[in-house]
């Protein structure tokens, strides 16, 4: 009987990542029949990777295996997705794009270098993804969204899409400048997506984000953005569970 579970690889255990003088274990979830197939798949880079398919993860997890195992059942499974651990305690400051006055510096700025002068190259060399930038995204949820939209609004050239769940605006303000300074360049889109059950700050700084980014796309043909709000949602893995879906759906398959 076919199985539309995704084949979860372990590439590297203690992956090096000079930029910041350590080591992170990066995981792929790749296409039930890749192994069956020499096509090249779109690929997203994915924050948080403790959080996105293990059951026993201390705050829950998104569960992206059984999303991505439902995806391919409807037909919707030529994707490969990177999972980047985060560094526990480091992961505030690691995934912080700017100077905070009670975080201090960040090293955001050098995690993004990493993706992309080590770990793309790296897994660009070893499966099947395209190396268009239209056909690779990052994404990530809290303080991952916050350095995914960073990653993103930064780097056009590199990241195309973005999947942006309940970012922590509130971390580094400086994020709306660089926001506004956004470039469309390879068929860029955005999905951003916040619960209203956040805490009270959260949803008028995703309105506020929304405000100045929004334009930019709709005054591009090549450009699509999108504000996805669940009037339950707080802000845990298992909203973003729920999201994760309908954002692949809309990012990577125009549905």
């Amino acid at each position: 009987m076919e199985t539309f579970k995704p084949i979860i690889e372990i590439l590297e255990e203690a992956f090096e990542i000079p930029h910041l003088q350590v080591k992170r274990r990066v995981s792929a979830l790749l296409p039930y029949d890749y192994h069956r197939s020499e096509k090249l798949y779109p690929v997203l880079y994915l924050q948080d990777g403790q959080n996105l398919f293990n059951p026993d993860a201390p705050y829950g997890n998104w569960a992206i295996d059984q999303s991505l195992a439902q995806l391919a059942n409807d037909g919707f499974h030529e994707i490969i997705i990177i999972a980047i651990d985060h560094g526990d305690d480091e992961r505030i400051v690691e995934y912080s794009p700017y100077y905070n006055p009670r975080l201090g510096t960040g090293k955001g700025k050098a995690y993004v270098d990493f993706l992309v002068d080590s770990l793309i190259p790296y897994v660009e060399g070893k499966l099947r993804v395209s190396p268009d930038p239209k056909n690779r995204g990052i994404g990530g949820s809290s303080m991952g969204g916050l350095i995914s939209l960073y990653a993103g609004v930064t780097r056009p050239d590199v990241f195309a899409k973005m999947m942006i769940f309940s970012p922590s605006l509130w971390v580094s303000p400086m994020i709306y400048h660089d926001a506004a300074k956004y470039q469309v360049e390879h068929e860029n889109a955005l999905y951003l997506y916040a619960g209203a059950k956040e805490s009270r700050f959260h949803l008028p700084n995703i309105h506020r984000l929304s405000k100045i980014i929004e334009p930019i796309f709709q005054s591009s043909e090549n450009g699509r953005f999108i504000s996805s709000i669940n009037e339950e949602g707080n802000h845990g893995e298992f909203y973003w569970g729920i999201e994760f879906p309908k954002a692949i759906k809309w990012l990577y398959f125009n549905n």
